[in-house]
């Protein structure tokens, strides 16, 4: 579907103004908005630009969890042979009556809208339960292992309304699972189709996917976005795309967009392309979008909206691909971004928050708080004053150019969102909060005595005192994070994290005192990270579990990416890169080879395994080796290394 170049249209009328339409594709997440549209129409509105924006992640999922979207499903299913349905379509079919009686009610239960549907579902009687209720099954009392119903203890200090929240949870996970098996192999939550453009180096995988017949979500979301365009009217369209698994989605809007109204225009930007598209050289991409940005898009935009009201040419964008006679070309009239502290404040006007879904996942409370609940979303300052850990990507904009704004500008900004959602929950979401900055900005709520909940991710440096953490809770902080990343000394010296192993454990420590809630990100597979080096490191973790430091955590692979100190200089980590092919799309991930030869598949599943006991307090007086099997090497962390250094002078 080639269409001409951005500068082969005639410019909009300037006088009357051009109408931009912000949407989230699918998927983000589902319990509150993905802040990049609210921060864009913000500012786009304090630069009196018309803008809205739509929520198409959303809408997709309350269309297709819905009666007529399971009817949908159901006539999709009736044209697979028996024998070829899985179990859990086969149980969808056996109880469709059962599932289409009660998803309504589920989905207002999960909005908020009707509480006492909780009586119903924790009955067990009212919702069919599909595999995915298994899990189930791993809730024993540690103190009552051959004991009654699991999810008594499990729920016990929580209560119904959260039991309920739980197995609705569930329940809308075995219909996904119905989703995937019968309707759209790609379908998942979050991750949808993340396979198509993650670290891809060709548009191919994409092109194909795009050009094949369409299934039920293609559908449904083609219908939701014609309904979107034909609403707003929009000139210009952007498209933010987070992560990989929303930009398959992206590309489907874009091109039912312009099937339809080729005049529109289209712009692609957001966390996947700042990250992954910085060497894009695909005319392909330009058959969906007009222009693909990097970077922060305020300054892009406004240039793009100059051009298209004859106020700039098009050699005058800003950090912009464009295609012209058939070659992608890269334009970036060098000129200052937007400060901080003028970007304006972020508005939810036009999404509809009262229908996100607040989903429990988990029981570990502080595990929750990434599904459960509407939280405004919110930066206390962009990029991270550290920008020196060598697993980052510390050399992006989005990282590496680090500015604040006033505490008193940063708590205006707090004031209207709450006098425009009526809700007082925050999420900053900053790579790494400063301290500095979040003190001036507790003592600022507190001197206007403006109540909020608030939670955010942090470094664990020694600058957060027991006193600063007394402090931050007394604004309001429920929660906070961080990256503990390998709990190894050697390895935490090598990533450059500023920060040890006993000081971790202070600072959490001072956190929970406090009584905030302390998450911590988990790292394994690290250059040079042995067998020994991981068993010690789950070992720091099991004490700092078991000392009450914190309550939470997650573990992932390391991943080596082409914009950290690993990917740019890897021989000071002591791994060798593979050859990349070569690359006209995405890229990002890069293989490396790592001569200590550890097995960290399997190293990873016994850590994840451990850390979902830790979780739910089982397993924290157990020798760690239980978890990696009978040829593991003894821990050489001393049993109370972790409470000794709690003990000790700071």
């Amino acid at each position: 579907m080639p269409h001409a170049a951005p500068s082969a249209h005639p410019a909009p009328d300037s006088a009357r103004g051009l109408r931009v339409l912000s949407i989230i594709p699918p998927m983000t997440q589902l319990n509150t908005p993905y802040p990049s549209t609210a921060y864009i129409t913000g500012f786009l509105r304090s630069r009196q630009v018309d803008a809205v924006q739509e929520d198409l992640a959303l809408a997709l999922v309350l269309q297709l969890f819905s009666r007529d979207g399971l009817q949908a499903v159901r006539q999709r299913i009736d044209a697979i042979a028996p024998k070829k349905r899985s179990a859990q379509v086969r149980l969808f079919v056996d109880c469709f009556d059962h599932y289409l009686a009660t998803i309504g009610p589920v989905i207002a239960f999960l909005q908020g809208r009707d509480a006492t549907v909780s009586h119903r579902i924790c009955s067990r009687n009212f919702l069919p339960e599909g595999a995915r209720f298994a899990s189930l099954d791993a809730y024993v009392d540690p103190d009552d292992p051959d004991g009654g119903d699991p999810l008594a203890w499990a729920f016990g200090a929580l209560g119904s309304q959260d039991r309920a929240r739980h197995l609705a949870t569930l329940y809308l996970n075995d219909i996904s699972d119905v989703l995937r098996d019968a309707v759209d192999e790609r379908f998942e939550f979050v991750r949808y189709a993340e396979s198509l453009a993650m670290s891809q180096p060709t548009f191919e995988p994409l092109a194909r996917a795009l050009a094949a017949a369409p299934t039920l979500v293609d559908d449904t979301l083609q219908q939701l976005t014609l309904a979107a365009i034909e609403r707003h009217q929009p000139d210009l369209v952007l498209l933010s795309v987070p992560f990989p698994g929303s930009v398959y989605a992206a590309f489907r809007i874009a091109q039912t967009i312009k099937a339809r109204w080729p005049q529109i225009r289209t712009a692609l930007g957001g966390g996947f392309v700042n990250t992954e598209l910085r060497e894009l050289t695909e005319p392909r991409v330009f058959d969906y979008f007009d222009f693909v940005t990097l970077d922060d898009g305020e300054k892009p935009i406004i240039a793009m909206l100059e051009h298209l009201q004859g106020k700039r040419s098009l050699s005058r964008l800003v950090r912009c691909y464009v295609r012209e006679q058939g070659a992608v070309r890269y334009i970036n009239m060098m000129e200052g971004d937007i400060a901080f502290e003028d970007v304006g404040t972020p508005t939810w006007d036009g999404l509809p928050i009262d229908r996100y879904l607040s989903l429990l996942d988990m029981l570990n409370p502080m595990h929750r708080l990434w599904s459960d609940g509407r939280w405004n979303k919110l930066t206390v300052a962009h990029g991270c004053y550290w920008k020196k850990c060598s697993f980052c990507d510390v050399t992006l904009d989005y990282i590496s150019r680090y500015e604040t704004a006033s505490a008193s500008t940063l708590v205006d900004r707090i004031e209207a969102i709450i006098a425009e959602t009526g809700q007082s929950g925050f999420h900053f979401v900053d790579e790494a909060a400063p301290p500095k900055m979040l003190r001036a900005l507790a003592e600022e709520l507190l001197r206007r005595n403006v109540a909020i909940s608030w939670w955010g991710n942090i470094r664990f440096e020694k600058s957060f005192t027991p006193e600063l953490c007394q402090l931050l809770a007394q604004s309001g902080c429920i929660a906070i994070s961080g990256g503990l990343e390998v709990a190894s000394d050697r390895l935490l010296k090598l990533m450059k994290k500023g920060v040890s192993v006993d000081q971790v454990a202070r600072v959490t420590h001072a956190f929970t005192e406090a009584g905030v809630l302390v998450h911590a990100y988990l790292m394994y597979g690290f250059p040079t990270q042995t067998e020994q080096d991981t068993v010690d490191a789950l070992e720091y973790v099991r004490q700092l579990f078991d000392n009450g430091c914190i309550q939470s955590g997650f573990f992932h692979r390391f991943a080596c990416t082409v914009h950290s100190p690993v990917g740019q200089n890897p021989e000071e980590y002591g791994v060798k890169l593979r050859p990349l092919p070569p690359v006209s799309f995405a890229k990002n991930d890069v293989g490396f080879i790592d001569p200590t030869g550890t097995d960290h598949d399997a190293m990873g599943r016994a850590l994840n395994k451990a850390l979902y006991n830790f979780m739910h307090g089982i397993g924290l007086d157990s020798d760690v080796r239980q978890w990696f099997g009978p040829r593991a090497p003894r821990s050489r962390v001393p049993r109370h290394f972790i409470s000794k250094a709690l003990h000790s002078q700071r």
